[in-house]
């Protein structure tokens, strides 16, 4: 226990588990002014995105800030990753969506608690691994679809009518039912947003002068720096021209724009989540207790933390250059961070790969760069919320659906066509179970497929099948199995060596040089196999078996156990057992032999 003790805090486990101890001490200028540029560039990323993500949630707009300072201030200090902003995604906010399914602000800061007490209890006991199990096709497949569903989600929005559904399907029909209701300045706006959006994207990557940089003039630098702040800055830049916008027409009376609405000012009260809720349903109130409300958040509980591990993880892989990721550190990083975003009534959040691509192109040196992102935030909080009053919903749709689009992993196909067609099974199951049923559920029949593809490779190795000859001449029949032979696959490797063996009235030889691991199971078939051959009196022989498990099949006492290491014994082994079984004729008791 003291060891362990002594472990956990020392000066290496210290400066594993709090990042910010390592990079702190060697922080110089040029890291401070790399982070404030790159803080506050995202910062006005995150801003518009997040009252945009509130919206995918069914949450109030300052839910989206709500969630969007904390995180980044606590993952500044043990995130492992310098361009991870913490706050709400895309996908995320449709799974607290689907999650608290209409049941309030206060299931989704309950759902964002338990998001990240899991993350930390899966962090504590190294269960990072999960997400290997999350194929990159079940990825791609839950990736499109989602993408497809926010994109769905923000129709009525943009169309400025009302829609209701849980899935794909389901939105799609209240919003052909509800079509009749589009508001004309509402689909305009929106639609030149998403036009505009998309240029400015372009514009972002535009250059001017010479493509080589050495032979760019300091104007040129100067120039192309301005362009890229502006395609970088877009969604703000588009927020704050709609707001003004949507100002000017309500000033006329009714506004013919539906607007975001008020927003209450100043920062959210620090306090515990909500364990209990009291809701009025119409005439009357029902109370919820702790357990109600988990039962309320079902699957999405347990779903929603293994996919924010698994963006936050995609995010730190992509700017990695390489680099291994600490699985188990980034979950306790963002576990404590969606833990401190519920005391501040946040929704859950990780990391998301637009923003870290503005983080990272805005040459940010460390994690505090999220200090100045989370500070901003909380500048909008206290002072700018009476002007998010005039924001146009259908230019914050506009910004979704300009986001998300490119999320549609349409390209992964041909790939993986190309390399395993039977990858792409449980990758279009994925996407149209995401589709037609919910989010959580569609990943988990992907997860479902994979782990089936997974036990019927296990189940069937692929078993070479090869007559072959000793150095003297005499034919002999080769199996080699690919894999370890284990309880899934033990009746098929026999049932195969029994129909191969009976065909072919020779001696058999089983390749065990890939057999690395055994078990109970398949002593119990190779006692059974090497019983059946005796009676037959046919040689079977095992080529390489691992000591360990030659140790492990000798424990049953199976019937003529032959095993081999070297080639040139096999003729030997062939002769002595011809005189061996002339010998035992007439005897009734069986004998075990084992050589090498």
């Amino acid at each position: 226990m003291r060891m362990r003790l002594k472990r956990a805090f020392s000066r290496k486990t210290l400066l594993k588990r709090l990042p910010v101890l390592s990079w702190l001490p060697r922080y110089s200028v040029e890291d401070a002014v790399g982070d404030l540029v790159a803080g506050i560039t995202v910062g006005l990323t995150v801003i518009p995105q997040s009252l945009a993500y509130a919206s995918i949630a069914g949450l109030p707009a300052q839910y989206g800030l709500y969630g969007s300072f904390m995180g980044c201030f606590l993952y500044m200090l043990f995130g492992s990753c310098k361009d991870v902003p913490m706050g709400p995604s895309a996908v995320i906010s449709l799974l607290t969506f689907q999650s608290v399914r209409g049941m309030g602000p206060e299931h989704a800061v309950l759902l964002c608690f338990l998001t990240g007490a899991i993350q930390v209890i899966m962090g504590i006991l190294g269960l990072g691994f999960l997400i290997d199990f999350i194929s990159g096709p079940v990825s791609s497949g839950f990736t499109s679809a989602a993408a497809l569903m926010i994109v769905t989600s923000q129709m009525k929005d943009l169309l400025g009518i009302t829609a209701e559904g849980n899935t794909f399907i389901e939105v799609w029909g209240s919003l052909f039912q509800n079509m009749h209701n589009t508001k004309l300045y509402d689909s305009i706006l929106g639609a030149v947003c998403i036009v505009v959006l998309l240029l400015m994207r372009v514009l972002a990557n535009f250059k001017i002068g010479p493509k080589e940089d050495e032979k760019k003039t300091t104007t040129h630098r100067i120039l192309n720096k301005a362009i890229w702040l502006v395609g970088t800055s877009r969604n703000a830049i588009l927020v704050i021209i709609c707001g003004v916008i949507g100002y000017q027409l309500s000033l006329s009376g009714d506004a013919p724009l539906n607007l975001i609405g008020p927003i209450p000012p100043g920062l959210p009260a620090f306090h515990l989540p909500p364990f209990t809720v009291t809701l009025e349903t119409g005439n009357s109130t029902v109370t919820y207790s702790f357990g109600d409300m988990c039962s309320n958040l079902g699957s999405g509980i347990f779903v929603v933390p293994l996919v924010a591990l698994l963006e936050n993880i995609a995010v730190c892989k992509a700017f990695s250059n390489g680099k291994p990721i600490d699985a188990t550190q980034e979950l306790l990083a963002i576990g404590i961070s969606n833990i401190g975003n519920s005391f501040v009534q946040g929704f859950p959040g990780t990391g998301a790969l637009a923003r870290s691509a503005v983080n990272n192109s805005s040459g940010v040196r460390t994690t505090l760069g999220g200090l100045y992102t989370g500070l901003l935030v909380i500048l909008s909080l206290l002072f700018f919320t009476d002007y998010f009053y005039f924001i146009p919903k259908s230019s914050l749709a506009a910004i979704i659906i300009a986001a998300v689009i490119f999320m549609v992993e349409v390209k992964v196909v041909v790939p993986i066509w190309k390399t395993k067609k039977n990858d792409l099974i449980p990758g279009f199951a994925t996407f149209f179970a995401c589709l037609i049923l919910q989010l959580e559920l569609g990943i988990l029949v992907g997860i479902g497929l994979n782990v089936l593809f997974i036990l019927y490779n296990v189940a069937r190795p692929k078993i070479n099948i090869e007559t072959n000859k000793t150095p003297e001449g005499t034919d002999y029949l080769e199996l080699t199995p690919d894999r370890c032979l284990i309880f899934p696959s033990v009746e098929y490797v026999r049932n195969l060596v029994v129909k191969q063996s009976m065909r072919n009235d020779m001696p058999v030889v089983i390749n065990c040089s890939h057999i690395f691991v055994s078990d109970y199971t398949a002593a119990k078939v190779i006692d059974c196999l090497t019983h059946d051959f005796s009676k037959r009196q046919q040689p079977l022989f095992f080529y390489k078996l691992k000591p360990s498990i030659v140790k492990m099949f000798q424990g049953l006492h199976p019937t003529e156990f032959v095993v081999y290491h070297d080639h040139n014994e096999l003729e030997s082994l062939i002769r002595a057992h011809k005189k061996y079984m002339a010998a035992r004729n007439g005897i009734s008791e069986l004998s075990f032999v084992s050589t090498g």
